[in-house]
């Protein structure tokens, strides 16, 4: 009888070489506890291991690594050196690039990027065609959409609501229940944790 011989991969995540095989689409390594689809392509110096799921026409490029209980779908890309990691989700056709990481119970979406060495993490939700760059940080329950911009060393923290065009950037802080849409734009080193535009109605 013909036996299949045992594979093994460290992951470098402390757990020491763990069973697991290249993926016949792309020959990235995946752990066998986690899930890649046939159809997803996972590329040669690609990560994906934990309990992680790549699946649907998702791409996980270059040194990109997913890991924890994370999932990627759809259309969308990791790649550079992203990390995508806890229960976080990237799908639709967003990016994860360069070295940002996604993580916590964050989910990036529809055709949202997030790149450079940004950070979206805990809740958070960008989505749209939104934009996260830079050293910039998302996190707690902020939503950034429509075709916002947070950039440079800026933080979105909070029950934050971004929207249409603003831009938040610079060190700028915006936090607690605070509101912004239109063309607003944050930037210095303003501290903001007020609702700017009063009209908003929450959708």
């Amino acid at each position: 009888m013909e036996t299949q011989e045992l594979t093994t991969f460290d992951f470098g995540d402390g757990n020491g070489p763990v069973p697991a095989h290249r993926h016949p689409n792309g020959g990235g390594w995946v752990a066998d506890t986690a899930h890649v689809d046939e159809s997803a392509y996972v590329g040669p110096e690609a990560k994906v291991f934990g309990e992680s799921k790549v699946y649907g026409n998702a791409k996980v490029l270059d040194k990109a690594t997913i890991w924890g209980n994370a999932e990627v779908f759809g259309n969308a890309r990791v790649f550079g050196n992203a990390w995508v990691f806890g229960n976080a989700w990237v799908f639709g056709n967003a990016w994860v690039y360069d070295n940002a990481q996604v993580y916590g119970e964050a989910q990036v979406y529809d055709k949202a990027q997030v790149y450079g060495e940004a950070r979206v993490y805990g809740h958070a939700q960008v989505y749209g065609e939104a934009q996260v760059y830079d050293k910039a940080s998302v996190y707690g329950e902020a939503r950034v959409y429509g075709e916002a911009r947070v950039y440079d060393m800026s933080k979105v923290y909070g029950n934050v609501i971004v929207s249409e065009y603003t831009k938040i950037h610079d060190y700028a802080e915006v936090f607690g229940d605070a509101k912004l849409r239109g063309d607003t734009v944050v930037c210095g080193w303003t501290v903001l944790d007020v609702v700017v535009c009063p009209e908003w109605e929450h959708n």
